[in-house]
């Protein structure tokens, strides 16, 4: 049955006072003079009056203008498409390519189908378009059968709708189908290639996109400013920095830096390929920007670890009057995440509600992810239960975050809770859901779970479900069980396997197995300082002050630099940095003088300083000096003097905590009545009435 499209009620209009100059064949008045329905009425009025309306391709130029010219006349176009007498394929082609420009495609799709029922002949322009209706609404089903029709109909072999043929299926997911489609043809232009290059660039086969453009160059293929924003989008995803450059280079000498879609491109390929500063130049340069020029840098930012230059971007973008998108809101809320800047990110979910952004997987999810990397768990799961839409990377997101914030049945129960919601875990779950294991010291639930994920979930376990289960034993003191453990392992075990058997060994002072530890780990990573400063803190641990000397010693000896500890802090939107033994803060006397004060409190309470963790090359009259000095000590002491009492103090640390200023935070949480949080490099410390949220097991 034929589609029933709304008729429009006959339109009264005064005809155009100036017959007598309007012309017999009024195409170019109707398709480049008409500028508003009213002008359109005025027009069909006169067609009608003076018969031209009967001529088919006078009535087609008047349903061109009303279909696809004027933005809001679909409705007059359909009156006038109802007029006709016997509509022709190119009044069909022309309706049906209107309904898929007004974002209409579904009633594209219904009056083809009337088309068909009322046997017009198509032609190659309607297979053309009708396609395209397709590829909007990704109707795989109805565009397979198409596809039937246009060979029935003889037109398999036409150049552009083999064209749209491509886009549709790479529109579709079937992108191997439009690589076939692609491969019979013997001709192809620059549409051709250009459609089969879009189709790999959505599903992110980003090999094959370089591998056709490289293609396109040895056959002298043409190519334009569409092609090159594809494969500098690849060159990006796959760090190719030569053919990006070569991109770049090409543009400068075919004079096309004025095109700003392709200068995006070059600086979201910089700054993915790791040349932030070069794309940094790129940005400073172009004359105007969008919201996907300033999201590529603020990404690029982000992805660098440069986070507080994204951050410092975004408030020059609100500056500039630029509203951000998703894409900008992920990437700023991934940069406080890593700064632990919690003020900051909740002016960003402010932001986000005040402006009605919808909370999509993506953004919910990196809210959640920013809520728990500050340490605000509570806040992850206000977001996660308002998200209309979940997926299993949101719920892992959570069970990650229970799991790093000392919530490790919370997070197994949410795991359980997974299962009964039938949403299949894949690996990064059980990543999470066994580090919860670990960090909860609940080892038979570990070593079920890691039995379970082939036997049960058909995942095979990688190199870091493996660092789980050592983590797990060694965190319990299992240590000759998680050294069997590696050793029977049916993949070779990396460094970081090594390094997380070592760590045990330094928490349980193992010092056999941790020499073990060190001399495999020196054989895949001889230059990774962390790994000789456990061991040496293994033999300070134990008394054995002239090994623990040695073994720094060879680290000089071997050019390995230990990185310094490094503390971060928020106050009022601005981020402190404090280095170990560091006086570069401006209140750094004040500072000092409150390290003081809060060292002499907690010592009444019964803190007694580890000097095992000074520095070694510290006299013996200084090591309580110089551990009093860490830079986590002089962030909290920060934190007290300039902060309400009663406040809870966030820190980020780039090193895990040691054991004295562990001890001492636990003991500063209950003399100054302080919640303290602490985001190591392993997982959060929250300090509470002379506690710890990790029980004392990090």
């Amino acid at each position: 049955m034929a589609v029933a499209l709304p008729l429009l009620p006959a339109r009264t209009s005064t005809a155009i006072t100036s017959t007598p100059l309007f012309p017999g064949n009024p195409r170019t008045l109707i398709l480049e003079q008409c500028k508003t329905v009213k002008d359109l009425n005025a027009i069909h009025a006169h067609l009608i009056k003076t018969r031209l309306f009967l001529k088919p391709r006078v009535a087609e130029n008047l349903l061109e203008s009303a279909a696809m010219l004027l933005p809001t006349s679909m409705e007059y176009a359909i009156s006038i498409f109802r007029q006709l007498d016997e509509p022709d394929s190119p009044a069909y082609n022309i309706m049906i390519r209107g309904f898929t420009l007004k974002q209409s495609p579904h009633d594209a799709l219904l009056l083809f189908k009337e088309m068909h029922e009322n046997h017009v002949q198509p032609d190659e322009f309607t297979f053309s378009c009708i396609l395209k209706a397709c590829s909007r609404l990704k109707d795989l089903s109805d565009g397979e059968q198409i596809h039937a029709l246009i060979f029935k109909c003889g037109f398999g072999s036409h150049g552009f709708v083999k064209n749209t043929l491509i886009h549709m299926y790479a529109i579709c997911g079937e992108v191997e189908v439009a690589r076939r489609v692609f491969d019979q043809m013997s001709e192809r232009n620059n549409r051709t290639w250009n459609s089969i290059i879009a189709g790999y660039t959505k599903v992110g086969y980003w090999e094959e996109v370089v591998k056709l453009f490289r293609d396109m160059l040895e056959l002298d293929a043409r190519f334009d400013e569409v092609t090159l924003v594809s494969v500098l989008t690849a060159c990006g995803r796959l760090a190719d920095l030569e053919l990006g450059e070569w991109i770049n280079r090409y543009i400068e000498e075919k004079g096309l830096k004025g095109n700003p879609t392709l200068i995006t491109s070059l600086v979201d390929m910089y700054a993915k390929c790791g040349q932030v500063d070069t794309a940094r130049q790129l940005f400073d340069q172009m004359g105007s920007r969008d919201v996907v020029t300033w999201s590529a840098m603020i990404s690029g930012y982000s992805q660098a670890r440069r986070c507080r230059e994204a951050i410092d971007l975004f408030h020059d973008m609100q500056k500039a009057n630029i509203d951000p998108n998703e894409v900008t809101m992920v990437s700023v809320l991934s940069s406080c995440a890593v700064l632990g800047a919690l003020e900051t990110g909740k002016w960003v979910h402010f932001f986000i509600k005040k402006k009605r952004m919808k909370l999509t997987v993506t953004l919910g999810t990196a809210l959640m992810d920013f809520y728990a990397k500050c340490g605000s768990v509570e806040s992850s799961m206000e977001v996660f239960e308002k998200m209309p839409v979940k997926n299993v990377l949101s719920w892992t997101v959570l069970i990650q975050g229970l799991a790093s914030n000392g919530q490790g049945k919370r997070a197994l129960e949410l795991f359980y809770l997974i299962l009964e919601n039938n949403v299949k875990p894949n690996d990064v779950t059980f990543i999470g859901v066994l580090s919860a294991c670990s960090h909860a010291g609940l080892v038979e639930e570990g070593r079920d779970l890691f039995v379970s994920m082939s036997r049960e979930f058909g995942i095979e376990p990688r190199i870091e479900h493996y660092g789980c289960m050592v983590d797990i034993l060694g965190r319990a003191g299992l240590i000759e069980e998680a050294y069997q453990f590696i050793k029977n392992m049916p993949i070779q075990p990396n460094a970081v396997i090594w390094r997380t058997l070592l760590a045990s060994c330094k928490v349980h002072k193992n010092v056999e197995i941790g020499e073990e530890a060190l001399k495999q780990i020196v054989i895949l990573e001889p230059t990774h300082s962390g790994d000789y400063i456990l061991l040496s803190n293994t033999y300070a641990s134990v008394g054995r002050w002239e090994d623990a000397l040695r073994v720094r010693v060879a680290m000089k000896e071997k050019g390995v630099k230990k990185p310094p500890g490094c503390s971060l802090i928020e106050l009022d939107g601005v981020i402190h940095e404090f280095f170990a033994e560091d006086n570069a803060h401006y209140q750094s006397e004040e500072i000092y003088n409150a390290i003081e004060d809060m060292m002499k409190q907690i010592k009444s309470a019964g803190y007694v300083p580890n000097t095992a963790e000074a520095r070694l090359d510290a006299e013996e009259d200084d090591k309580e000096s110089s551990v009093s000095h860490h830079s986590e000590k002089l962030a909290i002491a920060f934190g007290l003097i300039n902060s309400p009492p009663g406040t809870t103090i966030r820190i980020t640390k780039n090193l895990r905590v040691c054991t004295d200023c562990h001890n001492a935070t636990k003991i500063v949480s209950k003399v100054f009545n302080r919640e303290i949080v602490v985001r190591d490099r392993t997982r959060f410390h929250h300090f509470k009435g002379g506690s710890c949220s990790c029980n004392d097991y990090w």
